[in-house]
């Protein structure tokens, strides 16, 4: 009888132990969650601002209110790449190809819209603002979506096309806005002097 009893406290015991666990989970896991209100504050991204400066003049103030309204969001956004010389675009393209490395791009000088600051490449930056994250999951900002759809969804507001709707070629860090004209008719405009006095392509 002895024995019976003190099997009953230890899975008594037992039981208390783990409901107490349960508790710690639980008040862990409330005191780690925050809201998009108690999220801290995303600061303004220097090095992203500059990229935008050097867009295209008919998309540089709608990217950067795009970008402010992101940072209102609290969506830790990191624009990487923006405008690229032909210079730059044959040195990306020579990757894999005549250069050692991989491919990183299908398109020669002229044939990127990046090459007329009509595209950009983006990604997040972690909670401590310096690490960089291709998550299309994450929600570091903790309303319930994914940050990268909610970017991807604010700029196809605008009228951005995503390189990830591509059926063939998926580009998921990748938005442009073309105004209709393909890199075709872009690079005609180049040859044929149709450019500002800062080199941008009239549109």
């Amino acid at each position: 009888m002895k024995n019976v009893r003190r099997v009953n406290v230890k899975a008594k015991a037992i039981e208390i132990k783990k409901k107490e666990a349960e508790l710690d989970d639980n008040a862990i896991e409330q005191s780690t969650f925050l809201t998009v209100k108690d999220k801290p504050a995303v600061a303004e991204d220097k090095i992203s601002v500059e990229r935008i400066k050097k867009l295209h003049p008919k998309v540089r103030d709608e990217v950067l209110s795009i970008y402010h309204e992101l940072v209102r969001q609290k969506v830790p956004i990191r624009i990487t790449d923006t405008l690229r010389t032909f210079e730059e675009q044959e040195e990306l393209y020579s990757r894999g190809r005549t250069k050692p490395g991989k491919i990183v791009t299908k398109a020669k000088p002229g044939r990127s819209y990046h090459n007329y600051g009509l595209a950009l490449d983006f990604c997040l930056l972690m909670n401590d603002g310096k690490k960089a994250s291709w998550s299309r999951t994450a929600d570091l900002n903790a309303n319930q979506k994914a940050d990268w759809e909610e970017i991807v969804a604010l700029f196809k507001h605008y009228g951005w096309e995503w390189g990830g709707d591509w059926a063939s070629f998926k580009d998921y860090p990748h938005l442009q806005k073309t105004f209709g004209f393909s890199t075709s008719q872009l690079l005609k405009k180049v040859n044929d002097g149709e450019v500002d006095e800062n080199g941008y392509v009239k549109i």
